[in-house]
């Protein structure tokens, strides 16, 4: 397997909803836009998620979610209790009538697994748990793959290409240790799991007489269709804290504006923020009529570091065939091998819909007794930060599609992608969950045939 591993910093643990796999047939297709359905269903994918969430480790109240089709199995733990945060999040949401739920979140909020209950600090994104309470592969699923003795992980290592037989076939991969030195493995099936930036980077240089223009290439769609979240965002200052430095904050939100909402196509999420460092206060928490500098900035930190909260929508993007990763022509990383490019803007229809959520965000904060409000949108660039998906994209037509619906590249039958880059829309969610579910199934489709 060629991957990055799977970093949670305090991630939120969300399925993705049933018309999220159906977009193309629920909306039609934007002009200038890829928009397509999945090829499986949200039904396809239900038994997987149940099984992620109780194999990692999720904590939340699947009543609560009534967005989507019961559950079948609730969460396997309960939610982490509230903070002031919640509370006044909550306070608006019941006043405007919006359901109000405990964000699903792979953290622990009892102990499970061996591994203890959220110690609530302050210091949840960017961090690694003091106590392992956070829940992703580096401390589930690797840990056990290397007890059972069937797995080396080479840490460090910089994938050069996937090699391939003389008929174009997979055989294995090259690589550069930390230090430089090549290295090779053969193997009789190849993953990749690097994301949808590095994914599509290394399928394209991994060129063959065969796919000239990198492997599963044969109809120029590796590193099409880049997607992100683009954010939306209402920021307040109330008059009471609603900071309790109990972490890790980002407990409550809505999604009952994910799909439904008028003249516009889909929707998101939105959801308090985690509790960020001053730093990160300033730069991105900073009132747009408040100096940056000097007496004023440092008396607003002072005075309000601990009043000001954050709703903020994540929006689901509309794919846009001309956002992508290419190969650059002149720049190599230190290995030699080139570097990925990305280029293109975010879909005009994504906009439109960040502003519609930054307006719903604005209303919750209005409601929940803010006494000053802001808003921020998103630009047209590329959201190119976080939750990257798309490049690798599931179809059943290998014209309009990278791999196939068990996430197999087409024209490679020992060649898979399991990642976010194999997304053909993102949701309006964190897609961990739904790459998670993804790559368990696709991996007991292969055990299946191997």
């Amino acid at each position: 397997m060629v991957g990055s591993g799977t970093r949670v910093y305090g991630a939120r643990a969300w399925r993705f909803m049933p018309q999220d796999f159906r977009m193309a047939s629920s909306y039609g297709v934007p002009e200038g836009s890829s928009l397509a359905d999945w090829p499986i269903s949200y039904e396809d994918l239900e038994p997987w998620y149940e099984r992620v969430e109780w194999e990692i480790g999720v904590s939340g109240d699947h009543r609560a979610m009534l967005h989507l089709p019961p559950y079948k199995r609730p969460y396997p733990m309960p939610p982490l209790p509230d903070n002031a945060q919640v509370r006044a999040g909550r306070v608006g949401l019941n006043k405007l009538g919006w359901n109000a739920l405990p964000l699903p979140q792979f953290i622990n909020s009892v102990p499970y697994l061996g591994r203890p209950a959220c110690i609530r600090c302050q210091h949840c994104v960017g961090f690694a748990c003091p106590v392992d309470a956070k829940n992703g592969t580096r401390n589930t699923l690797i840990e056990r793959a290397l007890r059972s003795g069937n797995c080396e992980l080479k840490p460090g290592v910089m994938v050069e290409r996937i090699d391939c037989d003389e008929g174009g076939r997979a055989r294995g991969v090259r690589w550069f240790e930390a230090d430089g030195t090549p290295g090779s493995a053969q193997a009789e099936v190849v993953i990749v799991s690097a994301g949808a930036v590095e994914s599509a980077r290394l399928l394209l240089n991994s060129a063959t007489a065969q796919e000239p223009a990198g492997l599963g290439n044969r109809s120029d769609q590796v590193g099409r269709h880049l997607q992100g979240h683009s954010v939306a965002s209402a920021r307040g200052i109330f008059p009471q804290p609603v900071m309790d430095n109990l972490g890790p904050g980002g407990g409550i939100g809505t999604c009952d504006f994910n799909h439904g909402n008028p003249d516009v196509i889909g929707g998101g999420i939105i959801i308090d923020n985690l509790i960020v460092l001053p730093i990160i206060f300033w730069k991105r928490f900073t009132p747009p009529d408040l100096p940056r500098w000097g007496l004023a900035a440092k008396q607003f930190m002072r005075d309000s570091y601990r009043s000001v909260g954050e709703a903020k929508a994540t929006i689901q993007e509309i794919p846009n065939p001309d956002a992508r990763v290419r190969l650059d022509p002149n720049v190599r990383d230190r290995h030699g091998i080139p570097v990925a490019r990305l280029s293109g803007a975010i879909h005009p229809e994504t906009l439109r819909t960040a502003d519609f959520m930054a307006e719903r965000a604005e209303e919750w904060f209005m409601a929940a007794g803010a006494k000053k409000i802001w808003t921020s949108r998103p630009r047209p660039g590329l959201s190119g930060g976080q939750h990257q998906a798309g490049t690798c994209r599931m179809g059943d037509d290998p014209s309009t599609s990278v791999v196939d619906r068990w996430q197999r590249v087409h024209g490679h039958d020992n060649l898979f992608v399991l990642d976010g880059s194999v997304h053909v829309t993102n949701g309006g969610f964190n897609p961990v969950l739904t790459i998670m579910a993804l790559a368990w199934r696709a991996a007991d489709g292969i055990l299946a045939r191997w």
